[in-house]
């Protein structure tokens, strides 16, 4: 049986149709045929470019295709920031961890530990960490700990690494925060009347964050809750170390503490 010319034009366009789509398929799938240099590079590049969908989407085939070898313990590394470089933090700190726990003598190691400081260093950013200027020690802190802690244990482990003098600068500034969100929430606590609460958060700021500025507030704090119970003498012991470390705190004037604007009571545990 003879098909009308019609019919034939219809076949030969759909034949034509079926061979460009294959050639595209073949072309978008050659993640699945690249050898494991050229993936490598190609993934690399992406991320040097800028493209961190590309790179993850290579990186993950690489790893997928090639489970051991250099390349793929270079390429989980390298994925792990391509994730946290687009915004996925939490397949970010899944990859890093899992590179930690295959990897505990990799030659880069200590460059993973400095990578998941930053990554939790970052993770709490976001609109409501600018809104009215919002100072971040008033927001949740775990990402903010488990980042003093990453850090803590790069500086330990390795101590002459090229990423130790930075995570030691970082550590500083995060123990800050650290210590005046333990005060925010021992002067929330003592606002509303819960000052053995108020005691703990800020005996916690001298125990453990005893050489930074918001010391001088735990003691304060202290020494106004300790008398808010009737323990007098524990009362003038704070305020007698206060003194002697910390002249000049408002609290000698009678001006503290301070609870801020209005506006402030809109946000939990606003100092």
């Amino acid at each position: 049986m003879r098909l009308p010319l019609s019919a034939k034009i219809l076949l030969l366009l759909l034949l034509a149709l079926f061979a460009v789509g294959c050639h595209r398929d073949k072309k978008q799938d050659d993640a699945e045929v690249l050898p494991v240099d050229q993936m490598y590079s190609t993934a690399k590049d992406a991320l040097m470019s800028g493209n961190e969908a590309k790179a993850i989407r290579y990186y993950q085939r690489l790893i997928a295709r090639f489970p051991f070898g250099p390349y793929t313990e270079q390429s989980q590394m390298e994925l792990a920031f391509a994730q946290y470089k687009d915004g996925k933090n939490d397949e970010a700190l899944s990859t890093i961890n899992r590179f930690v726990k295959t990897y505990p003598t990799q030659k880069h190691i200590d460059y993973a530990y400095y990578l998941r400081g930053i990554i939790n260093f970052d993770r709490d950013r976001g609109f409501l960490a600018n809104w009215a200027n919002q100072d971040p020690t008033k927001r949740e802190m775990a990402s903010t700990l488990q980042s003093f802690e990453d850090f803590g244990e790069l500086v330990s482990k390795y101590p002459d690494s090229r990423y130790t003098p930075d995570a030691r600068l970082r550590m500083i500034y995060l123990r800050d925060n650290l210590s005046r969100a333990q005060v925010y929430v021992a002067k929330f606590y003592y606002k509303r009347g819960a000052y053995v609460a108020a005691i703990n958060r800020a005996k916690d700021v001298l125990e453990r964050f005893d050489r930074t500025p918001a010391a001088g507030d735990a003691l304060a704090i202290m020494a106004l809750s300790y008398k808010a119970i009737g323990q007098d003498k524990l009362s003038n012991d704070s305020e007698r170390v206060l003194k002697l470390n910390y002249p000049e705190h408002p609290y000698f004037a009678g001006r503290w503490p301070d609870y801020g604007h209005w506006w402030g009571r809109l946000i939990p545990f606003h100092g």
